[in-house]
């Protein structure tokens, strides 16, 4: 595991050692990965910094020291590269968490994985390229270095435990503090998003199948709706919120930002498209299951509360939620 310790890598983790997995997570040490993971400390963005890996794993009999490699990288793709490059004749798969992001904008509806990608995204690229680049540059990177012996999981939105974006915990932990909560948009409005711990599930199971090549990754359009999501934070909580959904016209028009003022949330349009309305038909069909969203939500708010409420945050990503007086403005129109 190329990472290991925080959300989406540490669920890879936690669902391979549940199933008895060996597993070494190689990480930088910012974080302590799960109990019973080996480790190997690295940064990868150093230019020793795969030793440690380079010193690991000697290959067994059958030619490879590992079963499978999952990386969650979204950083410069030659980090990818040379990761990949190195453990190729290690590893007999690699799974790259990558995103939907990789398709040209706007994706219309219904859009398969035979879309058209973001050009111009290079294996060799450093730092500095947009999200979708990085991403496409990282796939491009396993697929040079492993061919058909590639995964590549496009996720959508990803939500559940461990979340360190801040979309999730944000909803949670405003609904709990109760009365009036701006609902964005309509309740009806259907959302895709992918609990963490299904992904990993079926990354686990698609690698031991030999599954290759890419799948979108989230769950059916229509599997929940923006009021499903809200009012499971609010059973999940247990708060005397009020939910006052606010049409979209009105909060665009009071300079609120979608997605990161009102996480989840999009109105309709081109993105609300690209983000929400994507075709996952080959993914079900190799078996990917998704959890009831009260599930989801719910085993987010008990993790949380273990946290005193303050989820971890990655440094890299824009802080999310609607300030008090914006939405204070809102409701009182």
């Amino acid at each position: 595991m190329l990472g290991g310790t925080q959300f989406v890598g540490r669920a890879v983790t936690e669902a391979a050692l549940a199933r008895g997995w060996q597993v070494t997570v190689f990480h930088r040490g910012h974080h302590a990965p799960p109990p019973g993971a080996a480790a190997l400390l690295g940064d990868r963005t150093t230019g020793d910094g795969l030793a440690a890996l380079a010193a690991a794993g000697t290959p067994d009999g059958g030619g490879h020291a590992w079963d499978l490699v999952v990386d969650t990288w979204s950083g410069a793709p030659r980090a990818v590269r040379d990761a990949a490059r190195l453990l190729a004749p290690r590893a007999a798969r690699y799974t790259y968490i990558s995103s939907r992001s990789v398709y040209d904008y706007p994706a219309p509806a219904g859009l398969t994985e035979d879309g058209p990608v973001v050009q111009g995204a290079s294996p060799d690229a450093g730092d500095g390229e947009s999200y979708a680049l990085a991403k496409r540059g990282g796939e491009l990177a396993a697929l040079d270095a492993f061919g058909d012996r590639a995964l590549l999981a496009r996720a959508g939105l990803i939500l559940g435990p461990w979340e360190n974006i801040g979309r999730l915990p944000w909803w949670l932990n405003r609904i709990a503090r109760g009365g009036p909560v701006l609902a964005p948009g309509t309740p009806d409005t259907d959302i895709q998003y992918i609990d963490v711990r299904d992904l990993a599930d079926w990354v686990l199971d698609a690698a031991e199948r030999g599954l290759h090549g890419p799948y979108n990754l989230v769950s059916e359009p229509g599997h929940t709706t923006m009021g499903g999501l809200l009012d499971a934070c609010v059973r999940a909580t247990g708060s005397d919120a009020e939910l006052r959904w606010t049409p979209a016209e009105a909060i665009l028009a009071a300079g609120v930002e979608p997605w990161t003022d009102l996480p989840v949330w999009l109105p309709p349009g081109e993105l609300y498209d690209t983000l929400h309305q994507g075709d996952v038909g080959l993914a079900y069909a190799a078996g990917l299951r998704c959890r009831p969203v009260g599930e989801t939500v719910a085993d987010t708010w008990t993790w949380l509360r273990g946290l005193d409420g303050e989820a971890p945050r990655r440094p890299d990503r824009p802080a999310t939620g609607l300030d008090p007086e914006t939405e204070a403005e809102l409701l009182a129109g």
